[in-house]
């Protein structure tokens, strides 16, 4: 009701201003308008979320219909026009806002009445907005010997039906291949605390978790004022990198040149996230192509990410990263994010899998979302997988200004989780702190400019633009010593790491320079 309302409220309201010199036409949209807004309103009021919650979620539907309203009054001044304006804001609503119309009130959930286990109770949170893949909304772990098929009865009584969550090489290495996704049907989507209850009541399970959906949010921001430090470098752009002359990058091009030094093995980065363009041109040389479907970006988040791990450096083009040639890293791309920018939980673990597969040094994923579960099995699990393949897993923090703690997959165990600094090193206004998680570390994450699709360069802002400065460094590091493990690069980044000016909440600012060092050592 609430997704369909607005709709209905913004195609009413474009047509109402357009036909506003015709009275019949003019006063049936105006009606029809009112009548869409009062459902629209009462869609809002009734939604299982927060006060606030609504409120915002109103404040930002209202401006679009402004918006959308004032467009079509401006310019909407012949029916040709209109239509290609239509064209434009029907795109727009169909590419960006409409998932987000589609997850901003999930379905209601209702108090449990089964007694759980210890371990059920465990994995429940109160009632929550945190949205689910409408397409499989649990995931159920079957015990060991056990097939899914045994617990027909229960998939009969709720209508549910299951697929295999996971794929990877080694099936042996992980317990991930005994995860199932479940689909839960519309009508018994509000049943979902007495689904999980019956599941582990029936003896069979380890354990469940909803397959929660993440995103990537990140703040377009203003140019940086340029820097005048000299690097000893030909690209262009890298005046605007800011956060190289806090890093003292010129430091390590000047380590790296000195002592001669060379990889040990080329570092293969793995981006997850919405594609990347690997033709653009201050990636292409350093870009390694796995799959086409993975090879276009229509967000440009994916691609500017991977322009902050490894553009490549000395090339007369662009910007640079912290590999001063092309011998020490390349990077890819597995798209785990829908063009919008929404993915799943089971998304982003399958692009974890075949990126440890696909033999990565490193895993960057500048994604992720509130979580409702306190314990991260599945990605526990799959960080694990990485980890035995020797891939070291990189995660941003957040973005909502809060404990890191809460969000999905920055506080699984064994990844690292960057917070953003901002041009000052304090930590970014936005950015979530990771003072109770195991291994956090801070990164400049506020004015970054790097490569965005079509051989163009934008400047955003979010922990999504740290945590490939952090997965650009490891991947030199792990060049150099590819035999690191996850807990040995932390303490070196930790150890070597500046104090921001709020180390506390930050974690200690990447320091590439004396990490190289260590690693040198």
């Amino acid at each position: 009701m609430y997704t369909f309302s607005f709709l209905s409220a913004l195609l009413t309201l474009v047509c109402w201003f357009f036909f506003k010199k015709e009275e019949g036409l003019s006063s049936l949209f105006s009606k029809l308008f009112f009548a869409s807004l009062l459902a629209y309103g009462s869609s809002v009021l009734l939604a299982d979320a927060t006060v606030g919650y609504k409120l915002s979620s109103a404040f930002r539907d209202f401006m679009v219909l402004g918006v959308s309203a004032l467009l079509v009054n401006t310019f909407g001044i012949n029916k040709q026009l209109f239509i290609g304006l239509a064209a434009g804001i029907g795109m727009v609503m169909s590419l960006f806002f409409l998932p987000m119309l589609e997850q901003t009130f999930p379905e209601k959930k209702t108090k449990k009445n089964a007694v759980l286990t210890e371990t059920a109770i465990n994995n429940q949170t109160s009632e929550s907005t945190i949205p689910l893949d409408k397409n499989g909304e649990l995931f159920v772990e079957i015990k060991e010997n056990h097939q899914f098929s045994e617990l027909k009865n229960l998939l009969d009584k709720y209508d549910l039906t299951y697929t295999k969550a996971f794929k990877m090489e080694d099936e042996n290495s992980t317990d991930l291949d005994d995860y199932f996704v479940v689909n839960v049907p519309d009508n018994s989507s509000f049943k979902l605390a007495d689904i999980e209850a019956d599941f582990y009541a029936s003896g069979l399970v380890d354990w469940v978790e909803e397959n929660e959906q993440v995103s990537v949010a990140p703040i377009e921001s203003r140019t940086p004022t340029p820097t005048e430090r000299k690097y000893g470098i030909n690209d262009p752009d890298v005046k605007q990198l800011w956060g190289f002359k806090a890093m003292e990058v010129d430091k390590l091009y000047a380590l790296l040149s000195s002592q001669k030094v060379k990889p040990t093995k080329k570092a293969l980065i793995a981006i997850l996230d919405t594609g990347v363009d690997g033709k653009h041109e201050d990636l292409a040389d350093n870009y390694l192509s796995t799959s086409d479907l993975y090879d276009l970006d229509m967000r440009g988040h994916g691609t500017h990410c991977a322009g902050i791990a490894a553009a490549v450096t000395n090339n007369k083009i662009g910007g640079a990263s912290f590999s001063p040639n092309s011998d020490f890293v390349e990077v890819t791309s597995i798209k785990v994010l829908m063009d919008s920018g929404f993915g799943t939980q089971q998304t982003i673990i399958n692009g974890m899998l075949e990126a440890a597969d696909k033999g990565a040094a490193v895993i960057s994923m500048s994604l992720g979302g509130r979580s409702r579960s306190g314990k991260q099995n599945a990605y526990s699990k799959a960080v694990k997988y990485a980890a035995k393949k020797g891939t070291i897993v990189i995660a941003a923090a957040g973005n909502s200004n809060t404990n890191a703690k809460q969000f999905s997959p920055a506080n699984a165990p064994g990844v690292i989780s960057v917070s953003a600094i901002d041009t000052v090193l304090n930590r970014a206004s936005f950015s979530n702190y990771i003072s109770d998680l195991t291994m956090g570390i801070a990164a400049p994450g506020v004015a970054i400019y790097s490569t965005y699709p079509n051989n163009e360069y934008k400047v955003f802002n979010g922990t999504s633009m740290a945590t490939p400065y952090v997965s650009g460094l490891v991947g030199l590091m792990k060049s150099i010593q590819p035999k690191l493990t996850t807990q040995e690069v932390y303490t070196i980044l930790k150890e070597t790491g500046k104090e921001t000016k709020n180390t506390a909440q930050t974690g200690r600012l990447i320091f590439p320079v004396e990490a190289i060092k260590q690693v040198l050592k």
